[in-house]
């Protein structure tokens, strides 16, 4: 699998656009600046019109984080801890005077908006290369190397041993490939005065930091107005405030506030009290793994908003209500009036999204929980009093009778057990293989695919206590 392979690259010149991104060596976090000695960030941040309260020092958080912010004091809460002006953020825009930009926005043209960190990897490639770039202070403090998927080794991509993600990492290392053909192809026969990277070759592996380095730290923000009047989302590199680790409980948060001027500056400020020693942490999103890990490089242990992906599958659906014992499922030839809320729930039709996940905030996600109670009802009239936000919802106590929500919660946990079967190793498996001293990529990789097989079986384990709950429930009432 050629796409699979990691991307690497050697280039000597000035600011050269090298990169030793193979993340096999080395997954931690804490991996070498771009350059030994790079200027200090604090300092270059203030000298440029920015804030940095004293209490703000770049320290090693820990083992797994590498370098980050750090309090070096007590800060009461409601404290502006950085404020950067509207000059100092790293953003692609497209009117600029220098002619070297145009290629650069042509290029940024031929990138899907799903990709949009290539976007603006694209400009951070250019001021890499730049002599004499403003923000090469900022720039030399970037990592040299991004521990995401697409700079694993083709075995420790394998070892993710998840489809949906695999998918993701090789349509990311195919788009790279084939966006450094367009790029050479744009670049042949430029003169040193009008090529955008200063006369560099720029190859996949180059390109795959850049978009790496944005996706992991960049932030969308509100930039320039529309010529309606509507801001524009677009992301932003923020020197010193992307350094900020990531906390599903932050005790900071990004603001962004009208100076005197016209313009934004983007602050960030103490959401609670922060100790001594404390890191200072932000929300980057509710995100599940597979985001984190393909972004940003990392993986969360028991992440409240992880989930699992599965197909819609019909003939799946029966395998998992007859192994549950659930009589007669009939998944694969629903009634019509089954079928005509199977296209409602978008799960049937021309252009069905047949895309489900269990886990995360839901459980269960909606459409699938409120087919599997449509689908093992056979009574139309009591169905149809019912709107499909209520039988989407788990809250929703057996609104088709406690007899389907039990067959339904059976059949799930049926396919549970099926999606467990999938993986090739057991947790267990998966535990010794740390404990044997794996690391880099393949403990990265092994990592998220235990926190995966933890999803399935958090998910089996909710699903088991509203059966025995709702058995109980029946039993009484057989009783009464």
């Amino acid at each position: 699998m050629a796409t699979s392979k990691a991307l690497t690259c050697s280039l000597t010149q000035l600011h050269p656009l090298t990169c030793a991104a193979s993340a096999s060596a080395s997954a931690s976090a804490s991996a070498s600046r771009l350059v030994p000695h790079p200027p200090d960030l604090i300092k270059w941040v203030t000298r440029e019109g920015g804030f940095v309260h004293r209490a703000v020092k770049i320290s090693q958080v820990d083992s797994s984080n590498g370098l980050g912010l750090v309090a070096k004091e007590q800060i009461p809460s409601g404290t502006d801890l950085i404020v950067l002006p509207h000059h100092l953020p790293l953003r692609f825009t497209s009117a600029q005077p220098d002619p070297r930009d145009s290629l650069p926005v042509q290029l940024m043209r031929q990138v899907p908006e799903e990709l949009w960190a290539m976007k603006l990897g694209l400009k951070l490639l250019q001021e890499r290369a730049k002599v004499g770039s403003f923000w090469w202070p900022y720039i030399s403090n970037l990592p040299e190397t991004f521990t995401v998927p697409i700079f694993f080794s083709g075995e420790d991509i394998k070892n993710l041993h998840y489809a949906p993600l695999l998918h993701q990492v090789n349509k990311r290392c195919r788009f790279l490939l084939d966006f450094e053909q367009e790029v050479k192809r744009a670049l042949v026969g430029l003169t040193p005065d009008k090529h955008p990277f200063g006369g560099q070759e720029v190859d996949a592996s180059s390109l795959g930091w850049a978009m790496s380095a944005v996706s992991s730290r960049a932030f969308r923000l509100y930039g320039d107005k529309h010529p309606n009047g509507t801001h524009i989302d677009i992301p932003m590199l923020l020197p010193l405030i992307d350094m900020c680790n990531h906390s599903f409980s932050p005790n900071a948060r990004i603001v962004q506030e009208q100076d005197t001027g016209s313009m934004k500056q983007v602050k960030v400020v103490a959401e609670t009290a922060i100790k001594e020693d404390d890191p200072l942490l932000l929300c980057y999103g509710c995100l599940s793994n597979d985001l984190f890990l393909l972004d940003y490089g990392f993986v969360i242990k028991s992440n409240p908003y992880d989930c699992i992906e599965l197909k819609y599958d019909g003939a799946l659906l029966d395998a998992a209500s007859m192994a549950a014992g659930v009589s007669s499922p009939n998944f694969s030839a629903p009634n019509s009036w089954q079928e005509l809320i199977l296209s409602q729930l978008n799960l049937a039709g021309d252009t069905p999204d047949l895309k489900v996940s269990l886990g995360g905030q839901e459980t269960v996600e909606g459409r699938l929980l409120a087919a599997l109670r449509v689908l093992l009802s056979s009574n139309m009239e009591t169905v149809q009093k019912y709107d499909l936000s209520t039988l989407k919802s788990l809250d929703a106590e057996a609104p088709l009778g406690v007899a389907n929500d039990i067959a339904v919660f059976r059949t799930l946990i049926a396919l549970c057990v099926i999606a467990l079967g999938h993986f090739p190793t057991k947790i267990t498996d998966d535990e010794s293989l740390l404990k044997q001293g794996a690391s880099g990529s393949t403990e990265l990789a092994i990592q998220y695919r235990i926190q995966k097989k933890y999803v399935i079986i958090d998910v089996m384990g909710n699903l088991s206590k509203r059966v025995k709950l709702l058995s109980s429930k029946e039993t009484a009432t057989a009783e009464g």
